[in-house]
């Protein structure tokens, strides 16, 4: 499966330019020409990692990349810079950054660069939703009123389709439509926590905010 990269960088040649070279390496990107454009990318979509510019105009990187970490969202972070002196690599670094590359900079570098924060990254302990039991490959339905949970009744494509969706929480898994429905359908039926979204083209995502807007 490709790796998909978020690059978040205001000048445009050097960005368009980052996304034809890492396409080339069979990442998949996604382009931010600003922090703030690339926080609103993050709230809808998950990615592997991140390459983030220092000086940006609006908010910079190093803000940005302090508030990201904040919020608890560990996704690896290489940032770039113009800027000389280890003192800016040391910055970068004790707030968050994975990686430090300087400009001017080779792409093959960036590449392998990005292969090993994505391949170091910690893997996230596997923890179902509220509700939700996985064991003995089936999953259950489990209330606090039932001791011993209830099997969920689902076909083999609801299944893995749900099997991808919560390895971890938060994956974006492309799958058929009617599945989907399907699937969200017996959710809804049985846990009002959860809920199956559309990320517009890109596949589905199992959310836990009972709140979120049916579509």
């Amino acid at each position: 499966m490709n790796k998909t990269v978020l690059v978040i960088d205001d000048d445009d040649l050097l960005r368009s330019g980052l996304k034809r070279g890492l396409q080339q390496h069979d990442f998949s990107v996604l382009t931010a020409a600003s922090a703030e454009q690339g926080a609103q990318i993050l709230a809808r979509v998950s990615v592997d990692a991140i390459v983030l510019d220092r000086m940006m105009t609006g908010m910079d990187g190093l803000e940005f990349l302090k508030k990201l970490r904040k919020s608890g969202n560990l996704t690896p972070i290489i940032m770039l810079t113009a800027l000389s002196g280890p003192d800016n690599a040391i910055d970068g670094l004790e707030n968050g950054a994975n990686d430090y590359l300087a400009k001017p900079f080779q792409l093959q570098e960036l590449v392998l660069r990005l292969k090993n924060i994505i391949k170091n990254v910690p893997k996230p302990t596997q923890t179902m939703p509220e509700g939700l039991v996985f064991a003995d490959n089936e999953f259950f339905i489990k209330r606090t009123t039932d001791a011993t949970g209830k099997l969920f009744a689902l076909s083999g494509e609801e299944k893995k389709l749900l099997q991808n969706l919560t390895s971890p929480i938060g994956n974006i898994v492309a799958a058929s439509p009617m599945v989907a429905k399907r699937l969200r359908t017996k959710i809804n039926s049985v846990l009002s926590n959860l809920d199956i979204i559309t990320i517009r083209g890109r596949g589905y995502k199992l959310v836990t905010a009972p709140q979120q807007t049916k579509r």
